[in-house]
């Protein structure tokens, strides 16, 4: 059996990601670009940039990449696969090539592991109709592996996060829960069953989900990944104007990842840091188990749409009423 690669990093996953409360403002401060054919940067803190071709025709631009969230290298490859074009849906475009982004140790791991890690992004690509074209490498003891990718969206069709009004629902489309998952496994508990649910969600492609969206014509969009749902939840509501509540209840989890998220062991250190953001945004009521606080502030890897739609349309969307856009502090978000 060779090495484990979940052992050579340092996180899972999404979870890796840098701290939002840290990274969010630095990003926001940097000069932005002035072109008008800008439709979406980094100001708003979106899933990805559009940029407008023609009055026809924008480019989605994005790319994600992160260190391995389960040991088997074409299962790593198939979900890193499926979180990079997610960012594509995520704003109602449509994936139309990509680029591979692979940091990997190949004197330790070899040709094999990294060929199958690139074999699971490739048929996850051929899947969503997508075109690999190429890519880029370094050596790192740390193996990385990811997608840049370019789609398209026609100008009047994008959906942006920072469209949701006052009486919309909020959708979403996949359970919460395979942080907990992956770092419970990481830290010792082997439940193969629970990790077969949780590699189901995270590749499962968010592209049914995206389409029935624009079919609703939902408001706003975005994808809950790294900064769990209410890190996501907070950046739409701010570039939206809006607060929103979430019923906690109401959020799905993956089956068993209540029971794990009882204890602190399934609380991977990116999950903590995004509890520890949220609560300077986030009002919990006293009727909010500390289990359904922590899932939904789990740092998720290629999680689902969290979708703002009017309510009479909500039935549209393959998913769970998890709350409602109300009025209020720009981000502020109650959980009850």
């Amino acid at each position: 059996m060779g090495v484990p690669l979940t052992s050579l990093s340092h996180g899972a996953g999404c979870g890796c990601k840098l701290p939002a409360a840290a990274l969010l403002p630095l990003v926001r401060d940097l000069p932005q670009s002035a072109d008008d054919r800008l439709l979406v940067g980094a100001a708003t803190a979106d899933d990805a940039a559009v940029f407008r071709l023609t009055s026809d025709v924008a480019l989605v631009l994005t790319i994600d990449f992160f260190t391995p969230v389960v040991d088997d290298p074409y299962v790593f490859g198939r979900i890193a696969a499926a979180n990079a074009l997610s960012d594509v849906y995520a704003m109602g475009g449509e994936p139309v090539v990509a680029m591979n982004v692979v940091a990997f140790p190949l004197a330790r791991l070899g040709e094999d592991v990294l060929r199958e890690i690139l074999r699971g992004g490739a048929d996850v690509a051929l899947a969503a109709g997508v075109a690999i074209v190429g890519g880029h490498s370094i050596d790192d003891p740390e193996p990385k592996y990811g997608l840049a990718v370019t789609g398209v969206v026609h100008p009047d069709d994008l959906i942006a996060n920072a469209g949701a009004r006052v009486g919309d629902v909020l959708v979403l489309t996949k359970p919460l829960g395979a942080g907990a998952v992956v770092t419970s496994r990481k830290r010792g508990l082997r439940d193969d069953v629970l990790l077969d649910r949780a590699v189901a969600t995270m590749v499962t492609l968010n592209d049914v989900a995206a389409a029935a969206a624009r079919a609703a014509r939902v408001h706003a969009m975005t994808d809950v990944t790294g900064f769990g749902l209410l890190g996501h939840l907070h950046s739409l509501a701010l570039a939206s104007g809006v607060a929103a509540e979430i019923e906690a209840a109401a959020v799905p989890a993956i089956d068993g990842t209540l029971q794990l998220l009882e204890s602190e062991q399934a609380v991977s250190g990116g999950s903590a840091r995004n509890r520890e953001y949220a609560e300077s945004f986030t009002t919990f009521t006293s009727a909010v188990p500390e289990a359904l606080r922590r899932l939904v502030c789990d740092a998720t890897t290629s999680g689902g749409l969290l979708v703002a739609v009017p309510a009479d349309r909500a039935d549209a969307v393959p998913g769970s009423v998890v709350g409602q856009v109300v009025s209020g502090d720009a981000g502020a978000i109650v959980v009850m």
